[in-house]
């Protein structure tokens, strides 16, 4: 006699959670992998299946991790893929495990709201099967925004958007603002084959800023369509904050100044003025300039001078958009969003 399709449905998610359990026995799991009875992409596909009914569960996540990690050793992939006849070198293959691996946290991110786990394994499969590569940051800032944009009220898709600004960031700058990145790309390019330097070159030539813009169009839009949601500002404040942080450190970079201790300290305590403040600074690198070298009006100092420019002027569009927002919103939460907003601005440049 054919079972009826709820009794399918009931033998299906008691299968799926039996290996939801095998999950938590990890040591168990790990010994059959390592003793090679199990296969590690088929662990992964199991894995995933218990994800479509327990798309929050810690240990499943964690074993995954550990899977991906045997994969990625050094004499781990090339075996698996002369058993498996995967075809592929290995580069190609980490690449099509990272795809794979996004489309599982996004179906597990759809399928429970908030969940962190499946976003911060995200993150770590950028981190290191990714490696942190500029064409890696840039499609998944591309891939995730509709996603967002159909979750507004989802932190963990906007703080992983801010983990991918984050990152494109410290390509461009260092946190000692000392070293400018195209000394590492000189190094690099030395010792690592074409295809690196290729990625290296790739690094060199993001548009931050741009990407930046963007993003702040995105929040901007958001706001507008879907009224009094916290997690939209929240995100524009990262978003200020990281255009901030660029106008102030990339310019000094650029110009290869040695010691710029001093001017650093100057940076992060004298937000009362920015205007004034940024002006002094450019002042103060163009002496070096003249001084040192003697190359006059370099374009590293039409470039700091533009950056002065364009940070007053984003924060009179903030300030604009906010008075904006104030005068035509209906929502009390929305108006309350902006006005704490404006109070950040004040209390964020006063630091």
């Amino acid at each position: 006699m054919a079972e009826s399709p709820e009794e399918v449905a009931v033998l299906v998610q008691r299968v799926v959670k039996d290996i939801r359990n095998a999950f938590q026995r990890n040591p168990y799991m790990k010994e059959l992998i390592l003793s090679g009875t199990l296969n590690p992409l088929k662990d992964l596909h199991l894995g995933k299946l218990a994800l479509t009914k327990f798309p929050k569960s810690p240990e499943t996540w964690i074993h995954r991790r550990w899977v991906l990690q045997q994969l990625i050793q050094e004499n781990s992939l090339p075996s698996l893929m002369t058993k498996g006849n995967l075809g592929a070198v290995p580069v190609e293959r980490i690449h099509q495990l990272v795809q794979e691996e996004m489309n599982v946290c996004s179906e597990a991110a759809g399928r429970y709201p908030s969940n962190y786990n499946a976003w911060s394994h995200r993150i770590w499969v950028v981190q290191h099967l990714g490696k942190l590569t500029v064409k890696i940051l840039l499609d998944e800032l591309s891939s995730t925004k509709y996603w967002v944009s159909m979750h507004v009220s989802d932190h963990s898709g906007f703080h992983y958007r801010q983990f991918l600004l984050k990152s494109l960031t410290g390509r461009t700058v260092t946190d000692n603002n000392t070293l400018v990145q195209n000394q590492m790309v000189h190094e690099q390019k030395e010792e690592s084959s074409a295809g690196a330097e290729a990625a290296c070159t790739e690094e060199q030539s993001v548009d931050l800023p741009h990407h930046l813009e963007k993003e702040l169009e995105l929040c901007t839009e958001l706001i507008d369509t879907y009224p009094g949601h916290e997690t939209l500002w929240c995100h524009r404040r990262h978003v200020f904050y990281l255009q901030h942080r660029l106008s102030n450190k990339l310019p000094l970079l650029s110009t290869m100044v040695p010691s710029v201790d001093s001017s650093d300290e100057t940076l992060s305590n004298s937000h009362h003025s920015p205007a004034t403040s940024h002006t002094a600074q450019a002042m103060d690198v163009d002496g070096l300039n003249e001084s040192g070298a003697k190359q006059g009006y370099t374009q590293e100092t039409k470039r700091l001078k533009r950056a002065v420019m364009q940070d007053s002027l984003g924060l009179e569009m903030e300030y604009r958009f906010i008075d904006n927002v104030l005068s035509t919103c209906r929502d009390v939460d929305q108006a309350r969003f902006a006005a704490a907003y404006r109070k950040w601005l004040v209390t964020f440049l006063d630091q």
